[in-house]
């Protein structure tokens, strides 16, 4: 039987095309080697990642599902980004314990605070697993028929890896299913609050600066992980004692300077790279910008309400930020794409592909419908994508909706005759539950706000063809009555309050949960998200056939490009990427420099707006120029630089590491020109940004005076 491999052929090539782009699987980092030590690495692969002896993987962490971090310390003090801990810092934020507006140090272990749903997850080992995942599937068998297979072989593979011990086990696909790694896992869940700047440090210039360069933000909180008294992970138990890992980093004071090695070694969460043309237009032209329009909407409401006060910025601080990345994101993402021209490069590409394939007639048997396929897919799937977008921002984003989403149960039950009041019990204590989820976060002026400028936005733009029948009437509706209706929803229904609600619940017929469908809004949703499901899944079943016949399509591109070395799109598994300390240059007339300094910090510094407040003792410590070892040569205090790594979502809090494997930096964004590097990656744009040490250990030392953490870390 004739197996789909492709593990001899992946990373045979050459290494002369070589560049700063690339996501690398450490334990093939070796073929790299001769490529780092030429940019300046003066270490081996081996002393990234190893399994016969601690290495720099073991000082690198999955920090909770999406982030990444470091350990500084031999007891388990870990690094990351403040925007990596947000949520779990405003969770244990009130207004009298405002941690994420007033920032927090514990001085002694005593002091350090738990956090709930917390994890932190170290690489045992990863391996090739392509062979035994793929056994027993052959080329003349149905997609489903290789799926239940490799389903079945990945289940047994994972439970022999962790048999008898306390690890986990994950197997994921890379290059579409042409290669499979195994990732065996050590899962900490007890991890407690050290340190964290104020939010008028550790998120200094907001949504405005987020993406952008010049940045200045001190964007960084610190951890601990607390193991059992064997060392081994535990949940939360006062009787816990700190981690001692295997490995941290050491700390350099020395700084950086343009054109320096850097490496970042972290948790990258997804790319594109491979995408055709018609991939790439789809989310230009019609998945970002409907995006965008929508989030600006609901940023706008949500500032304008969270500028009222103390009180509501805490509240809704956690939310809008990740409503607000994404969105900013978005708006580069297209820019770049449109300036760079991917779509006609991407076009020029597949002429070429098609040109190879035509020139082999056994290419052509192969490969020759593998493209015209893609793009007869995507031209089917366009409309999934922009149905999908339009709910997903829309009703989805109303928090009410979702909320009525959870009483779809209840009503249905209560239609049944052989439902009786008794037999809604459960029902009743899970949907109280939900309700006091739901109240704790919804600020009736602002939902209200919401509800009518979303929803007189989707009607007034999607194409009408693609409203569900049951929605159609509303596309004559103007703006004032989407706030007709609001009004009426949360003013004048079980949904106006908490109370209301909870008394319903609680008291509530079986009649009367069949009645919320005769609520025009509770119509409204049950619409919506029932066109939502079946789009998703007409949606998924094209992504499904997509992938696959990517597979092919990125298979044909390795046996085209013999002489190019590949890299997997990244998929939220380790990785290492590696490049240069350098400036850019965005457009005509505008010049870069690689570092910014506090000085910049207080030119933007302005009382009135909230995001460039500068905290009084910060202010005392710039203008008394009282540095201490943490200036550079110049007398400047450095806060953050560029470099040419290649980096995505879940590389914030990525450990920046120089040519001797010391720690120099934390990653924690990319510039706005070049966030288009998920899908194509430009070198003379595409910068990593990151908090330079130095400023991380001048705001735990000078600013805050944690001498005790400071003690605890390695420097030199």
């Amino acid at each position: 039987m004739k197996k789909i491999l492709l593990f001899a052929l992946l990373f045979s090539f050459s290494l002369c095309s070589f560049a700063d782009e690339g996501m690398w699987i450490p334990m093939l980092l070796k073929k790299n080697e001769a490529d780092m030590q030429k940019k300046g690495f003066k270490l081996t692969a081996e002393d990234v990642y190893s399994i016969n002896h601690s290495s720099m993987k073991d000082a690198v962490v999955l920090f909770g599902g999406g982030c990444t971090g470091e350990i500084i310390s031999s007891e388990g003090l870990l690094l990351t980004n403040h925007h990596c801990g947000y949520w779990a810092i405003n969770s244990i934020s009130t207004v009298e314990h405002n941690y994420l507006h007033n920032g927090f140090w514990a001085k002694s272990k005593e002091e350090e605070i738990p956090l709930k749903g917390q994890k932190a997850t170290f690489l045992i080992r990863m391996e090739d697993v392509t062979n035994a995942v793929l056994e027993g599937v052959t080329d003349k068998m149905k997609e489903s028929e290789k799926q239940e297979i490799i389903r079945k072989n990945v289940a047994a593979i994972r439970a022999k890896a962790v048999e008898g011990t306390h690890y986990e086990a994950v197997i994921k696909p890379f290059f579409y299913g042409n290669q499979y790694f195994m990732f065996v896992n050590e899962v900490f869940p007890d991890i407690r609050l050290v340190g964290t700047p104020p939010e008028s440090i550790g998120k200094f210039g907001g949504d405005t600066d987020n993406w952008m360069w010049p940045r200045h933000t001190g964007d960084f909180s610190m951890y601990r992980i607390y193991a059992d008294k064997n060392g081994n992970p535990a949940p939360y138990s006062p009787d816990n004692v700190p981690y001692h890992p295997k490995r941290h980093f050491t700390i350099s004071t020395k700084g950086v300077n343009e054109n320096d090695f850097t490496m970042v070694f972290g948790y990258p969460g997804s790319t594109q790279q491979f995408l055709i043309s018609d991939g790439v237009e789809i989310v230009a032209k019609h998945q970002n910008p409907v995006a965008v329009d929508q989030r600006t909407t609901r940023l706008d409401i949500m500032k304008k309400y969270m500028n009222m006060s103390t009180e509501l910025r805490l509240k809704f601080s956690a939310r809008s930020n990740s409503v607000a990345n994404a969105w900013k994101k978005w708006i580069g993402e297209t820019k770049g794409i449109t300036e760079c021209h991917v779509v006609e490069r991407k076009v020029a590409e597949e002429k070429e592909f098609t040109n190879w394939v035509n020139q082999n007639a056994d290419r052509q048997q192969k490969y020759g419908n593998v493209l015209p396929a893609l793009k007869n897919e995507y031209a089917q799937m366009k409309n999934y994508v922009i149905i999908y977008t339009y709910i997903s921002e829309t009703f989805k984003a109303i928090d009410v909706f979702n909320y009525m989403d959870n009483f779809a149960s209840i009503v249905e039950k209560s239609k049944l005759k052989e439902t009786t009041n008794e037999s809604l019990a459960a029902e009743r204590e899970a949907l109280l539950k939900k309700t006091q989820s739901y109240f704790k976060g919804a600020y009736k002026p602002m939902d209200k706000e919401i509800f009518a400028a979303l929803l007189h936005y989707y009607f007034t733009h999607i194409d009408p063809m693609l409203i569900a029948p049951d929605l159609q009437r509303y596309i004559v509706c103007s703006k004032a009555d989407f706030e007709k209706m609001a009004n009426h929803l949360f003013d004048e229904t079980v949904f106006a309050s908490e109370e209301q609600m909870t008394q319903f619940i609680t008291n509530g017929t079986k009649k009367d949960f069949a009645k919320l469908e005769k609520l025009e809004a509770f119509r409204m949703y049950q619409a919506a998200f029932r066109q939502y499901d079946e789009n998703i899944k007409k949606y998924a079943a094209s992504m499904y056939k997509i992938n696959d016949l990517y597979r092919v399509y990125v298979k044909a591109l390795m046996e085209k490009d013999a002489d190019k070395t590949f890299y997997p799109d990244a998929n939220l598994t380790l990785r290492v990427a590696y490049g240069n300390i350098k400036g850019f240059s965005p457009a005509d007339g505008i010049e870069y420099q690689c570092y910014t300094t506090l000085d910049g910090v207080m030119q933007k510094e302005n009382p009135d707006i909230f995001d460039y407040k500068v905290h009084p003792r910060l202010k005392e410590l710039y203008e008394k120029k009282d540095y201490g070892r943490y200036a550079n040569s110049k007398g400047e205090l450095p806060v953050c630089f560029v470099a040419t790594n290649h980096t995505t979502g879940g590389n914030s809090g990525s450990p920046v590491i120089d040519a001797n494997g010391r720690l120099i930096g934390v990653n924690f964004d990319r510039v706005w020109e070049g966030t288009m590097s998920d899908i194509n990656y430009d070198v003379d744009r595409c910068r990593n940004i990151s908090l330079d040490i130095r400023y991380f250990l001048f705001i735990v030392d000078k600013f805050a005076g944690a001498q005790n953490l400071i003690n605890e870390m390695t420097l030199e």
